[in-house]
């Protein structure tokens, strides 16, 4: 599967409607038949700074980056953010989360 994590930074202005602004983006990627998991997050030491972590099968990730909507979305975000995402992208191992190995819970 590829795993992707990316970090962006969002004008302060901007921050508010941010999970409106990529509403359209998640839901369409999220209903790619290659998507395992698209889930936002916001940065703890940083208000500005959402995460995105998502996941593709080997075949998904390629038809993903060439869809409309990943193009939309891309233009949807790029008035809005302060610099270019940062984004670490690897191909890896499973097709899904694994328990946590140090911390189980019974």
């Amino acid at each position: 599967m590829y795993f992707i994590v990316v970090k962006f930074s969002v004008k302060p202005e901007s921050i508010d409607q941010w999970p409106e602004i990529v509403r359209a983006f998640t839901e369409a990627t999220r209903a790619e038949a290659g998507n395992l998991w698209f889930e936002w997050s916001r940065s703890l030491e940083d208000p500005n700074e959402f995460v995105l972590i998502e996941a593709f099968t080997d075949d998904g990730a390629g038809p993903h980056v060439s869809s409309a909507h990943f193009a939309a979305g891309i233009e949807s975000m790029r008035p809005h953010l302060v610099a270019t995402p940062q984004i670490i992208s690897r191909q890896v191992e499973g097709d899904g989360w694994d328990a946590m190995g140090e911390l189980q819970i019974p």
